[in-house]
């Protein structure tokens, strides 16, 4: 099983903690290496990552890589329960994907622009649906100890990197303990921490300045 994939990208770290978490064997093309990007080239003319290959099979976009792991390479973590509390996991996974990481990537990536085509706006708009994401968010994790409760899952998968960058690009406020506190757990979890050490040397590619911390 290859996994296409480069450390920095928020998405790619999604599924290498994942794989972490349950140990999965795999061999990681990264995309540091021309030869790997070539290889994605000729498997999915996007040239999105990560992917997933296994076998004959490609399998694209990070929350169904995930699933594919669950089916085929089951570990002891059952990151996807199942039941309404899978369709929770599930639903706190969009949510983490579409309204913390989509704004943060809008907001981080407006710089490499040219000054013309910036985008004040978009960037306004996008610290305005993270302020209103934070206050959901710390609303919601009252008691829990992970995003969807006591256990560990796809949904935390999904909160680690986009709450670890999102708080780069719009720093969560200090009156919002809870989520900052979850943050602190997941950055101290194993299989996240790995995945934060590992991108460590590319930090000066982030494009707002990476801040001296994490």
């Amino acid at each position: 099983m290859k996994l296409y994939a480069h450390p920095f990208s928020s998405y790619c770290q999604k599924v290498l903690i994942a794989l972490y978490e349950n140990a999965t064997p795999f061999e990681y093309r990264s995309l540091q290496d021309p030869s790997a990007n070539a290889e994605l080239a000729s498997l999915w003319p996007l040239r999105r990552f990560p992917a997933l290959v296994d076998q004959e099979r490609t399998i694209l976009e990070s929350s169904t890589i995930i699933e594919y792991l669950q089916i085929h390479y089951p570990g002891t973590v059952h990151l996807i329960p199942d039941g309404d509390a899978g369709v929770e996991v599930r639903m706190l996974d969009r949510i983490f994907d579409n309204y913390v990481m989509t704004p943060m990537q809008k907001i981080a990536l407006d710089p490499l622009r040219p000054a013309s085509d910036r985008d004040p706006y978009g960037v306004k708009e996008a610290r305005g649906v993270l302020d209103r994401i934070y206050a959901w968010l710390d609303t919601s994790l009252a008691g829990r100890a992970w995003a969807a409760g006591e256990a560990f899952t796809l949904a935390d998968c999904a909160a680690a990197p986009s709450l670890f960058y999102a708080d780069w690009a719009h720093e969560i406020p200090l009156g919002y303990a809870k989520l900052r506190a979850y943050r602190a757990r997941l950055l101290a979890h194993p299989s996240i921490a790995r995945a934060v050490d590992e991108a460590r040397p590319y930090r000066g590619n982030f494009p707002l300045g990476a801040p001296d911390r994490d």
